[in-house]
């Protein structure tokens, strides 16, 4: 039996919808999946009993998928079950995102339980390389996505976030604690034009990808609209894309192009 580890938005009703059973649905307190009813509500100062719980079910693997905030810990909240995790979880909380992550893995696999990719249970999320969009990158929109590659690669050896916005060969934009949504709308005073550029989004090089790989949505794609760019770029095989068929729609409607590029 798998249990799903929901956060927010709705890639855990696109992993679900790919499983040939229901998983158990697991949340954190306050997190609320889009589309989903859940069965255990947890905190983080509660996680050793909720891997107990999951081991009373006959759970054998999680998977974690959606967005979730780094939590505050309330000392006086911890269990008993939880208290021998406490200096990991400390640790972790100091970390950056992929340490943190990393860090979680280790305790649920140390448990016996194997964390399984989100993408692996669902593989249509990946689309294959290529501009499926009437627009296509031109020449400076290719010189700018190769640029907003190296600033990630950059940007993966502090921890830091997994995407940018390149225009004209420098960073107008890159995404840290608020995420990429927050990113886009810091451009809508830009102190240029308020056109062109590009969003670049990719894994961070060297992360374990079966947690916190980047999505994209077709809120993405109106959010890059409004922040006046000309195009989305992702990593083929290294972003998910939600409602692949509305993204590509909204690309069209709003002229920017998608391009699944690929490493390199």
């Amino acid at each position: 039996m798998i249990a799903l580890i929901a956060g927010r938005g709705s890639l855990p009703a696109a992993v679900v919808s790919a499983l040939s059973e229901p998983p158990l649905v697991v949340a954190f307190e306050g997190a609320t999946p889009e589309g989903l009813s859940v069965d255990i509500r947890f905190r983080l100062e509660t996680l050793g009993s909720l891997i107990a719980a999951l081991q009373a079910r006959g759970v054998t693997s999680v998977c974690m998928a959606g967005g979730i905030a780094r939590p505050r810990v309330d000392p006086s909240l911890i269990d008993a079950a939880t208290l021998p995790l406490v200096p990991v979880i400390a640790a972790a909380l100091e970390q950056g995102d992929d340490g943190a992550l990393r860090a979680v893995i280790g305790i649920f696999e140390r448990a016996g339980l194997a964390v399984r990719a989100a993408h692996e249970i669902a593989p249509a999320l990946l689309p294959p390389p290529g501009v499926p969009t009437e627009a296509q990158p031109d020449t400076a929109a290719r010189n700018d996505a190769a640029r907003g590659a190296r600033i990630v690669e950059a940007m993966a050896v502090a921890d830091v976030g997994q995407a940018c916005v390149a225009w004209r060969g420098q960073a107008l934009a890159v995404e840290a604690t608020f995420g990429t949504d927050w990113m886009l709308a810091s451009l809508a005073n830009r102190a240029d034009d308020g056109r062109g550029g590009v969003l670049y989004k990719g894994p961070k090089a060297g992360q374990d990808r079966r947690v916190d790989l980047p999505v994209i949505g077709p809120a993405t794609v109106v959010a890059a609209a409004d922040a006046g760019l000309s195009g989305v770029v992702i990593e083929a095989g290294g972003v998910m894309v939600l409602q692949a068929e509305r993204v590509v729609a909204a690309c069209d409607r709003l002229g920017l192009f998608l391009w699944v590029r690929e490493r390199g």
